[in-house]
């Protein structure tokens, strides 16, 4: 087994952190002492240290398989930063390049390489890998070898050959996100029966979840951006590319720097966005789910979404890429009953097996019974991936719990009329038929002529689609078979026809009291400070062309700002601070703050 000492010493002087955080300290003792590990820790948790660490513990260079160009590029910059021998192999590199980066490899002269899962199991780089002395193997993002998961990446079914080509060398696989299936599944396929599961808690208590009924969804994310977030990093989800480029567009109309990204622009353009993005503070990236997994941007001050995410699995990886510093950050979503009825559409309208759209089904109906829930975020969040909790009181409905009005009687009308009109409408005919609305369409199949016709005229509409979607989430109704987006009753509808299952709405606010931008210092001379040094940290991260991150991140400048390191010996005290960054830059920090 490693010197625990020896691990801290790393920890301390290469990556500037003076203690291990939750499960950190366990899992790079298991590896590095030549174990097997699964892990699952939520996204800015501390999963890269539990790989690299090990890595510079032993003996050759670790091998990291990552699905993402974007996570090798930033990870490799941050490692050269900090002293470490790393590299990337990849479709970016020419030719010349990737030979260069191979010879380092097969002689000796890396520490850590990074590579994607397509490669490392080619012909060429098995025998590379059996030429050279191989630390362990890390595989990030193992959710992706899960089929039934929301990031299925077929080269991942490869990986589980490693066991049987390099035995005796250790193997740690990583996710953030993943229910008890996929883990069962993830065990299976990359051959970790044997390994150690370390399941760390999926709280993110820095993320502020607050989900809003959609009316005007631009206007919505125009106001909490303005009151929340104005000045921030942010990503902005939609369901389509025409969403994104249309919802960038108009954000850039309103003076805030907003880029799109969608897998139907050419690479360059997807690239060069994404650049901007980790590179520069203040840009809002406006995006479909192809844009963020392995984003290691640490600044991301806020994420929303304008549609519904199709599971709670894609909610909380996508919500998760906010606030990674450990800093505060916000989760916000809009949503209607149109979201449900699309993402349903499209999950019948696929060409997967009747097995995997029952699992889609599933997941969705899970996701909208979290969006409709009026108890603690969190508590219903963490309660979908097996974890108890309290109220955490940094959500919407814990900052301002909802008043409950029943509508049990509203809830049998509202499926009456599913039935009386033969269980294949969608929401807005089944709407005006309840409110006796004598249009064309109502006339044409006489629906002024059935009993529910006008029976709800002393309800808005408003209500009755809160009615209907509520009634979606519990499983009362579903898309109708003939897949024009119609409501159907299922069996689950009995108890609520008969007014024996209540159903409750909550009542509806004005709207939601968006807590103002906080800057977290209480006095000019440490704002003016804080500007200075994230100032200073630009110019040296253009100067190197790396991100400002990658330099020092938020939570490190927030140190200096409240410690005030006036020597070295302070200044390496501060979290973030290894030795080569004292050594680099703790001349140039030390000095702008001692001018202030």
């Amino acid at each position: 087994m490693p010197d625990q000492r020896t691990a801290l010493h790393v920890l301390e002087h290469v990556f500037g952190y003076h203690a291990f955080r939750g499960e950190q300290a366990a899992i790079v003792d298991q590896v590095a002492g030549g174990g097997d590990a699964l892990v699952l820790m939520p996204t800015g948790g501390g999963k890269s240290l539990c790989y690299q660490i090990p890595s510079l513990l032993r003996d050759g260079c670790g091998v990291v398989v990552s699905p993402l160009i974007a996570l090798m590029q930033d990870q490799v910059d941050a490692l050269k930063e900090l002293g470490v021998a790393a590299a990337f192999l990849n479709s970016t590199l020419s030719s010349d390049e990737a030979r260069q980066v191979e010879q380092a490899f097969v002689a000796g002269d890396l520490q850590m390489i990074y590579v994607a899962p397509e490669r490392l199991v080619t012909p060429r780089f098995v025998q590379l890998l059996q030429c050279t002395k191989i630390a362990l193997f890390a595989i990030d993002e193992a959710h992706c070898v899960s089929q039934w998961g929301h990031d299925f990446r077929p080269e991942y079914l490869q990986l589980g050959l490693l066991a049987e080509m390099f035995p005796g060398i250790p193997r740690i696989a990583l996710t953030a996100t993943a229910d008890h299936a996929t883990r069962e599944e993830m065990v299976q396929r990359l051959r970790l029966e044997d390994a150690r599961q370390f399941v760390s808690s999926f709280d993110r208590p820095n993320l502020r979840y607050t989900i809003i009924e959609k009316k005007s969804g631009r206007e919505q994310l125009l106001q909490f951006i303005r009151r929340s977030h104005e000045g921030d990093s942010g990503i902005v989800y939609c369901l389509s590319r025409k969403k994104v480029e249309d919802t960038a567009a108009w954000l850039r109309e309103k003076e805030i720097r907003a880029l799109p990204y969608h897998a139907g622009l050419d690479a360059s353009t997807r690239a060069k966005h994404q650049q901007i993005f980790i590179r520069d503070e203040g840009v809002v990236m406006v995006a479909t789910i192809a844009f963020g997994m392995g984003i290691d941007k640490p600044d991301v001050r806020f994420v929303a979404h304008l549609d519904l995410p199709k599971s709670i699995e894609n909610y909380y990886q996508e919500t998760g890429r906010g606030g990674r510093d450990g800093l505060p950050a916000s989760a916000w979503l809009t949503y209607g009953l149109n979201d449900v009825m699309l993402l349903s559409e499209m999950i019948e309208s696929s060409g997967a097996s009747e097995q995997q759209k029952l699992v889609e089904r599933r997941k969705l109906e899970a996701m909208l019974g979290y969006v409709e829930a009026t108890d603690c975020r969190r508590q219903t969040l963490l309660g979908y991936f097996g974890e108890a909790s309290q109220p955490c009181g940094n959500c919407d409905n814990c900052l301002n719990p909802p008043q409950l009005i029943e509508q049990t009687e509203a809830a049998q009308k509202a499926l009456s009329c599913v039935f009386r009109t033969g269980n294949r409408f969608g929401v807005g005919h089944l709407v005006d038929v309840l409110q006796g609305k004598l249009n064309d369409k109502v006339r044409q199949h006489f629906h002024d002529k059935i009993s529910t016709f006008g029976i709800g005229k002393d309800t808005d509409e408003a209500t009755w689609r809160a009615v209907y979607r509520q009634l979606v989430a519990r499983g009362a109704l579903r898309m109708s078979p003939d897949g024009h987006g119609g409501l159907a009753l299922t069996d689950s509808a009995r108890p609520y026809l008969r007014g024996e299952a209540p159903l409750f709405l909550r009542a509806r606010t004005e709207k939601f009291a968006y807590k103002a931008r906080e800057t977290g210092f209480d006095n000019p001379a440490d704002e003016s400070l804080w500007q200075a040094l994230r100032k200073l940290r630009k110019q040296l991260a253009d100067e190197q062309n790396v991100p400002a991150y990658v330099i020092f991140g938020d939570a490190t400048l927030r140190e200096m700002v409240r410690l005030r390191p006036g020597d070295e010996y302070e200044f390496s005290r501060i979290s973030g601070v290894g030795d080569r960054k004292l050594e680099k830059y703790g001349a140039d920090f030390l000095a702008e703050i001692a001018k202030l």
